[in-house]
């Protein structure tokens, strides 16, 4: 499972437990059924840096080997197949690596629309606001006073008065502005009191802070219904408990739901384009909200900020273990891989050995792509061993424990050529009178070592094709200092390096400069060994 489908699995917990919690408390208030939704939102969110940066716990789970697997041990073009003069030898492809980019191409398609959709709204209700003027009447300005003493309100709040008729909603954070429609100077002081009692419970509650920021993380999870789904229970709760806070100033239920039916008349053409505002008549609300009211064994107690804090304390106690959580498939599985020569070409007819305990044998064959395949092989520590001619042969232990292990890149490289000449003549004898027992011989002593200073260095780049998988590595190489302090002969140590990790890696060493390395005095050739570390920050 890659990285971002286990982020949204994880994210996908907590929506759904979110909503659970919500759906089981529908016999109490809409007040802490909004908090339980919000929470809900907020921690899938939150549980993506907690995956990246926290502690992880791993479980091992069984996998399902898959069909057809053989059970046994195969051998040569059972598996893989032979190379044939009518295939050509080509790179293998990696795995997920054309559906990758089209997966990311849908995904930004999908965040720039519903991106867009967004924006555009709060665009559109800006220039309305921009445009709107301020509500002149004494009895709207007194009854909004009134109404903010009775909530505890604060801030400043504009009523303004917009060019169109069937508007009434209420947005903003610093400054928050109730949108009322053009003839709303004519209503009846009941209806008045009511509009403002509801839009400033909105005000009250931060409830347009709310919806959206959870509407601008739904554009990151658009492809996910269970986000779409929370972020509609979280404008229908905060309707219901600002319809709650209307009934607890004294407003009655019945006066209340009639002038909520008649507000929903004239403003029954507000679109989807008023989405990022806080509308109060919306239709699709209205019959559950009218019921609500008239339900007298309603809860409508308000979220008292104890409730508050132990709803987000139970929902953040809930995120960490879900981002800690980590599944590892522990076998069977089959155990494939790609063999490489040095240059990165990939090698047909590489026969390949793994041995387990007991010294149970598995063989196997490389086809034309350089892939092999071995049957399921469970969880555990083995030996592989890979042999062809002109290469070196290679053995080397193995731990299968992570899913990832049961994919392998294998590089060979070229094999040494050992000789041995021996070259015999008869002693010269020593010239009479050269030396006299006794005479001290002149001898050189040495073990002066000047070491060498790097002059000119250049940094490995990152493979982007590696990047783009999330692979990481180690590249461990070895390099000839020559007399002159340039690096030749570099090479490859390990077998387990993807080639183009190495290409990278040996590119960079071999432009390194250093200073001539000096014994007594002389320039000598030197050995360096390097690991370059290929890594991936968060």
């Amino acid at each position: 499972m890659t990285l971002f489908a286990d982020l949204v699995v994880r994210s996908s917990v907590l929506l759904l437990v979110g909503l659970a919690a919500a759906a089981c408390l529908r016999r109490q208030s809409a007040a802490l059924r909004h908090a339980v939704v919000a929470a809900a939102v907020f921690t899938a969110a939150l549980s993506v840096p907690l995956t990246l940066m926290g502690p992880s716990w791993e479980v091992q789970v069984p996998a399902v080997a898959s069909r057809g697997a053989p059970s046994q041990a195969v051998a040569g073009d059972a598996v893989a197949g032979r190379l044939t003069p009518e295939q050509p030898v080509a790179a293998a492809p990696r795995p997920g690596s054309r559906v990758a980019p089209l997966l990311a191409t849908i995904w930004t398609a999908g965040w720039l629309l519903c991106a867009v959709w967004l924006a555009a709204g709060v665009i559109r209700i800006a220039r309305i606001t921009a445009r709107a003027r301020p509500v002149r009447e004494r009895r709207w300005r007194d009854a909004a006073r009134d109404v903010a003493r009775a909530y505890g309100l604060r801030r400043p709040i504009a009523l303004l008065h917009v060019d169109r008729p069937h508007v009434l909603a209420t947005w903003g954070l610093r400054r928050p502005s109730v949108l009322l429609p053009g003839d709303a100077d004519g209503w009846s002081d009941a209806r008045i009191r009511a509009v403002l009692s509801h839009e400033l419970a909105h005000i009250r509650r931060q409830d347009w802070l709310v919806q959206i920021a959870a509407e601008a993380l739904r554009t990151l999870v658009w492809f996910n219904p269970l986000m779409w789904i929370a972020c509609g229970w979280l404008r229908r709760e905060s309707e219901r408990a600002a319809d709650d806070a209307v009934l607890r100033l004294g407003v009655p239920p019945r006066d209340y739901a009639a002038e909520l039916v008649a507000i929903a008349k004239t403003c029954r053409r507000a679109g989807p384009h008023w989405a990022p505002a806080m509308t109060m008549a919306r239709p699709s609300t209205l019959e559950g909200r009218i019921s609500a009211m008239l339900n007298g064994k309603t809860d409508r107690t308000p979220l008292s900020r104890r409730a508050l804090v132990m709803t987000a304390s139970l929902m953040f106690v809930v995120a960490l273990p879900v981002a800690a959580l980590r599944t590892g498939q522990s076998a069977p599985l089959p155990l494939t891989g790609t063999v490489f020569d040095a240059t990165g070409a990939v090698m047909p007819g590489v026969g390949l050995t793994l041995e387990g305990a007991r010294q149970v044998k598995w063989q196997t064959t490389t086809g034309s792509d350089g892939r092999f395949e071995f049957p399921p092989i469970a969880a555990g520590r083995y030996a592989l061993e890979v042999s062809i001619a002109g290469f070196g042969r290679l053995r080397e232990e193995i731990a299968l424990t992570r899913q990832q292990d049961w994919d392998r890149a294998i590089t060979l490289q070229v094999g040494t050529v050992s000789e041995q000449i021996i070259v015999s003549a008869s002693r010269a004898a020593a010239p009479a009178g050269s030396t006299t027992p006794g005479t001290p011989l002149r001898v050189r002593v040495g073990g002066n070592v000047k070491a060498p200073l790097k002059v000119a260095h250049t940094s490995p780049v990152y493979p982007e094709s590696m990047r783009q998988a999330g692979r990481e590595g180690d590249v461990p190489i070895e390099a000839v200092i020559g007399t002159d302090g340039g690096v030749h002969a570099a090479r490859v140590l390990g077998a387990h390096v993807h080639p183009d990790f190495a290409a990278a890696a040996l590119d960079a060493v071999r432009q390194w400069r250093f200073t001539p390395t000096l014994l007594n005095g002389a320039p000598v050739e030197i050995q360096m060994v390097v690991t370059v570390k290929f890594s991936l920050a968060d």
